[in-house]
């Protein structure tokens, strides 16, 4: 049962409409002037709003547009009594998902109200699959906006668009996978395979048959001639990771590959031509590797075209508030848990810590905190106090510091002052980058339970002004 709004100054148009949507199973709603649909808007959730076109005070056409301004994303049919083919189109280019002419008929309305209801519900599902594509590739992207990371997105901008070769170094748990799909997200390759290969993981024996594939029968056990690595690559970016693990003489091998885009499969004898864009990545200095012969020096400087180091999260803590208030949104929509902010105590207890594990070992923290934390607000006491340097007084674990603590919505981001936002001692800070003030977007909507209405006074900006920033973000929550 879809619940539907119709609106015309005709009593005799209104009963047939009433009549008709009834009978369908519908609830309907009736409004023979503007006022009275505002009014109808204010209180229910409606599915479907049938509009007269031409209405006293306020066409049909100009309240659809108001509609619109006002972020009301409900279809609208239109009513015309006139029905020519100018009314039809500009109804259509307002906004409206079909037109009826007048006199209505019954079987007429049901066939357009059913076919609008299901246009609406393959638009909710779109939009639905839109959301989870956008936020994958959303919780896939680097956060950052510290001098470091601005650089290493600079490079990475400036080297996606070639097909020179990528070597990523950095500790373990800073994110080279991230920067990987960054790099090849932004290529033309975008729409190709992202293959990953890691060499650490795969056992020496099967790594040569993980990269280049085999025939049937080449070994004990190859029942089919399976494609390796490369062939899957094939026009698009191989990523192989911890490449400091691979054995010398397969490392020979791959030389010859990244060389000639040419090799065989294991026990083959058929050379197989590849496009491949290679990224490679290693937790160590891979230039002290080849030097002291634990890696080819050749292939070190093949690889190695343009080398990127991936910064440690202990020289660039001013990304940690950002960064924490992710995982933290993340964990809680995951075990159902309500989240409002870091308190700025929390903040200055995390930035304190040298996170030898990186931003794993971050969000791993964080997660723990979220699913512990019995308060919206995440608090120092939350966290492992043997990691932090905790000590316990008469209510439990405190931070060593007497930071005072203040609800936030998120921790001011360093070197940007907090403001108030609202009565309730919600505190935000300035939107000094485009990741915050998406966050800071879908924290109000959270807050406002999904009322971009009340999202828009927190946030102290217009309906309008919210609706445009969420299409453009493509986080339009309609």
């Amino acid at each position: 049962m879809a619940q539907i709004l119709f609106v015309d100054d005709d009593p005799t148009v209104g009963a047939i409409l009433h009549d008709t949507l009834f009978r369908m199973g519908h609830q309907p709603f009736g409004a023979s002037n503007i006022p009275e649909a505002l009014g109808v808007l204010q209180r229910e959730s409606l599915d479907l709003i049938i509009l007269d076109h031409r209405m006293p005070g306020m066409t049909g056409l100009e309240f659809l547009e108001y509609l619109r301004e006002e972020g009301v994303e409900v279809p609208v049919i239109m009513l015309t009594g006139h029905g020519s083919i100018e009314h039809a189109v500009a109804a259509i280019k307002a906004g409206a998902v079909d037109y009826i002419t007048k006199p209505v008929r019954a079987d007429q309305l049901e066939v357009a109200v059913s076919a609008a209801l299901e246009l609406a519900r393959l638009r909710r599902e779109n939009e639905h699959l839109r959301r989870e594509v956008m936020a994958l590739r959303h919780e896939r992207q680097i956060i950052g906006d510290s001098q470091q990371m601005r650089q290493l997105l600079h490079v990475i901008a400036t080297a996606a668009p070639t097909r020179a070769t990528v070597l990523l170094q950095g500790e373990s748990g800073t994110g080279k996978e991230l920067a990987a799909r960054a790099i090849h997200e932004e290529s033309p390759r975008r729409d190709r395979p992202f293959i990953q290969l890691n060499c650490a993981a795969i056992p020496e024996n099967l790594i040569e048959s993980a990269l280049f594939g085999h025939e049937k029968g080449a070994f004990t056990g190859a029942l089919k001639r399976v494609e390796g690595a490369f062939e899957r690559a094939d026009g698009g970016t191989l990523l192989l990771d911890e490449i400091s693990e691979m054995r010398l003489d397969l490392q020979s091998k791959l030389l010859r590959v990244l060389q000639e885009q040419r090799f065989e499969r294991v026990g083959g004898t058929s050379p197989l031509s590849v496009d491949v864009r290679i990224i490679a990545t290693t937790n160590r200095d891979l230039a002290v590797e080849a030097h002291d012969g634990r890696f080819r020096q050749d292939l070190f400087y093949r690889l190695s075209v343009i080398p990127i180091r991936i910064p440690p999260l202990r020289e660039r803590k001013d990304d940690i508030p950002l960064l924490a208030y992710r995982f933290a949104v993340h964990s809680a929509k995951e075990v159902g848990r309500t989240f409002e902010g870091l308190s700025p105590a929390t903040v200055q207890l995390l930035q304190d810590y040298d996170w030898p594990g990186n931003v794993r070992e971050l969000q791993h923290a964080i997660e723990r905190a979220v699913i512990l934390a019995n308060d919206p607000i995440l608090q120092p006491h939350h966290f492992d106090a043997a990691r932090f340097g905790l000590v316990s007084g008469g209510g439990g674990p405190t931070p060593m510091r007497g930071t005072p603590i203040v609800r936030a919505v998120v921790a001011p981001l360093a070197g940007a002052p907090a403001v108030p936002a609202d009565p309730d001692g919600i505190w935000l800070p300035s939107l000094d980058t485009v990741l915050a003030e998406e966050l800071l977007i879908q924290a109000a909507l959270q807050r406002a339970e999904g009322n971009r209405t009340k999202a828009a006074l927190l946030l102290n900006m217009s309906v309008r002004t919210l609706r445009h920033k969420l299409n453009v973000s493509g986080k339009d929550e309609a």
